[in-house]
């Protein structure tokens, strides 16, 4: 090695541990005016604060993933391929069966399909084979400190820092995804405290261990959003000729008007599914210009409400079809 490239080298490197340190020690300062503010602001006792930071880190690869997503790069039938296979599906009729009174009572008491709730499990978690490892706190104090979506994570932090000081989840469960997200279902924060349900009356919400809290939690969370238990998810489309731009939602974000009946006589607009039920539709296309077309009802959204998706709420509208047809 000469002398030209070890200096290169040593810069190179000092350049990289300088720049982690600033963020770290940054982070470490923004820690301190964060807690100052749950517990002062926020009314969070001083004790929660710190036991729930007490193994908190600075996770910078989480800045990575947040801008990386699957659900945004992947084409639509890649991303369906990978999460809907046949050994998933044949997992998920096994698990409909030793799960049958459960998700039966369930079924009957929130109104949602138990194959929607068991195709949500399997998309979300592999049906809770990959709950994910990374510490909550952690996860959401680095993408509160992180500028891009600062107001959205600090604001889930908070909500779990209380849900833990009323003592309605145990912070030593408290591991999931890279978003914060938890459990079976992957639920942030918000969602816990807005529709998780303690199911088994243990008295404490257990969405890792108990498939009573988790499955009437997921029930419960798409039934207050209005899910509707006497339509699909919609169905996927064919047409004959041109289509409207203004028509196709490509971007969850910006959906597009209701189609109307004129809408499918101008465009030879048909669903594929011969089962296909009327009802009110939007039309989508997650692949922009080019790809399959979906006709998507009310309760896609709801879906979207989970995951702002396309491919996501497609995927599980897909899987829970076979699996009710299996």
């Amino acid at each position: 090695m000469n002398f030209t490239f070890k200096i290169l080298l040593f810069l190179f490197l000092s350049f990289f541990s300088y720049d982690s340190y600033a963020s770290n020690k940054d982070f470490d300062n923004w820690l301190v005016v964060f807690k100052k503010k749950a517990i002062e602001t926020e009314g969070i006792s001083s004790s929660t604060i710190n036991k729930a930071f007490l193994r908190v880190q600075f996770l910078d690869r989480l800045l990575v993933y947040d801008k990386k997503q699957p659900e945004f790069i992947e084409k639509t039938n890649v991303y369906l391929k990978k999460r809907v296979t046949k050994q998933r599906i044949l997992i998920g009729k096994n698990l409909i069966s030793e799960n049958k009174t459960l998700l039966k009572k369930i079924e009957k008491e929130f109104g949602v399909p138990k194959e929607y709730l068991v195709a949500l499990w399997g998309i979300e978690t592999s049906f809770g084979r990959h709950l994910g490892k990374i510490d909550t706190i952690s996860a959401l104090a680095t993408l509160s400190f992180d500028k891009r979506r600062s107001a959205y994570f600090s604001k889930e932090l908070i909500v779990i820092l209380k849900l833990i000081d009323k003592g309605t989840v145990n912070l030593e469960n408290l591991y999931g995804s890279w978003a914060g997200a938890h459990g079976n279902f992957q639920f942030m924060p918000t969602s816990i405290d807005r529709y998780a349900v303690d199911y088994d009356n243990d008295g404490k919400i257990d969405l890792v261990n108990s498939l009573e809290d988790s499955f009437a939690s997921a029930a419960n969370y798409l039934k207050t959003i209005g899910w509707d238990k006497n339509i699909s998810w919609g169905y996927e489309a064919s047409y004959e000729k041109k289509i409207d731009e203004r028509l196709l939602t490509t971007d969850a974000r910006k959906l597009k008007p209701t189609l109307v009946k004129k809408d499918f006589l101008k465009f030879k607009i048909t669903a594929k599914n011969k089962n296909f039920i009327s009802a009110e539709f939007k039309l989508i296309r997650p692949d922009g210009k080019t790809g399959p077309i979906y006709l998507a009802t009310k309760n896609y959204e709801k879906i979207l409400n989970w995951n702002r998706s396309l491919r996501f709420a497609i995927t599980v509208g897909i899987f829970a079809d076979i699996l009710k047809n299996a």
